[in-house]
């Protein structure tokens, strides 16, 4: 999505696009490995190794920033149509599923259309849909850039400083209303500091400032969530970032601001990514497929429990596989999504206003 640096001679000029930068590429890539892996193995420890929605909404801030140097209201537009139809085509097979399985929806299907707030379902689709929080939350982000960016080009550091305010305050002051806009409330103050770091990456804040006090501002963070993290652990029942909110914001905070930083300081492209011609292939797909991965891997894991059940009607399968182990459902959970991505991904093209193809 961001520009990048050259290549080395080797590589044709038609390799990628010149405006890719593979850095923040290869970071968006492993931010969705890191979610099918914790969505499979449920490991709490996943959310502090890679805080990965955090640098999803990071980078998303970066190119937003970019992006609007154009009119802000095409900016809008182009980012809810790419959004929008894969979003659309996913939710017709969920909410088919779920009225199949007894649902029946109420006014609030319309989230299904626009989802400013959380979709409605049954519990039947829930492990499907419960991931929908970020296609939320990403959605307030975009509407809200223009005035966010405005705002911080005011003032950059102190907007960037207050803009863990908002999460402080519903962790300690008011907890915000119990429906469908306090969820949303507490998942964009969690990832607003985020978002507005990408701001400040593209803007050349985090270059102008002084290595020692960032550094040091990110360790505070970092100690600061983790700190949170662990003395709340028997309140949240997991030191899980997931479910700790002012956690997973400082957290996110101190790395991505880390990871940001050392990118403008030291200028870090990953120009050197295309000698590994399958590894940068690889990473392509895992961008330009972005929203199909994140969408479908759920339904991916879903489907893979009863496929392996059937497995073990087979003698040989049953003698030579591990059927029983969580790895095996994690390769076999991204044989369906590699599937999903052949058989959906095309969607995504429409929305960009490409030419439909199995893969990028």
């Amino acid at each position: 999505m961001p520009g990048t640096g050259p290549v080395g001679p080797a590589t044709p000029p038609a390799t990628r696009p010149a405006s890719r930068d593979r850095y923040f590429d290869t970071l968006r890539a492993l931010a969705l490995i890191r979610v099918v892996t914790y969505h499979t193995f449920g490991w709490a420890w996943c959310s502090l190794v890679f805080p990965s929605m955090g640098i999803m909404f990071g980078l998303a801030g970066t190119l937003m920033a970019k992006s609007l140097e154009r009119p802000a209201a095409r900016v809008v537009r182009s980012r809810m149509r790419r959004l929008l139809p894969p979003f659309w085509f996913w939710g017709l097979f969920v909410v088919l599923a779920m009225l199949l399985h007894g649902w029946m929806p109420g006014w609030q299907i319309v989230y299904w259309v626009v989802p400013l707030g959380d979709p409605p379902g049954n519990a039947w689709g829930e492990q499907a849909w419960e991931i929908l929080w970020y296609l939320r939350t990403y959605l307030w982000f975009v509407l809200l850039s223009p005035a966010l960016l405005w705002l911080f080009r005011k003032a950059p550091v102190a907007v960037l400083l207050l803009s863990l305010a908002p999460i402080v305050l519903l962790q300690w002051l008011w907890n915000g209303p119990d429906n469908r806009f306090g969820s949303a409330l507490w998942d964009f103050s969690t990832y607003l500091f985020c978002w507005v770091l990408g701001f400040a990456h593209r803007d050349g804040v985090l270059r102008r400032l002084k290595p020692a006090l960032v550094v040091a501002g990110s360790l505070a963070a970092l100690g600061y969530g983790a700190w949170y993290a662990f003395a709340h652990r028997a309140e949240a029942g997991t030191y899980d970032l997931d479910e700790i909110a002012l956690a997973q914001a400082f957290w996110s905070a101190g790395f991505v601001t880390l990871l940001m930083w050392a990118k403008a300081y030291f200028r870090i492209d990953f120009g050197w990514l295309a000698r590994f011609r399958r590894t940068d292939r690889l990473v392509t797909v895992f961008n330009a497929r972005a929203v199909t991965v994140y969408l479908w891997h759920e339904i991916a894991l879903i489907l893979a429990v009863p496929l392996i059940d059937r497995f073990w009607d087979v003698p040989a399968f049953e003698a030579h596989l591990p059927l029983d182990s969580q790895w095996f459902l994690f390769g076999v959970g991204w044989l369906l999504i590699a599937v999903f991505v052949l058989l959906c991904g095309w969607v995504e093209d429409v929305a960009a206003r490409k030419r439909p193809r199995l893969l990028p």
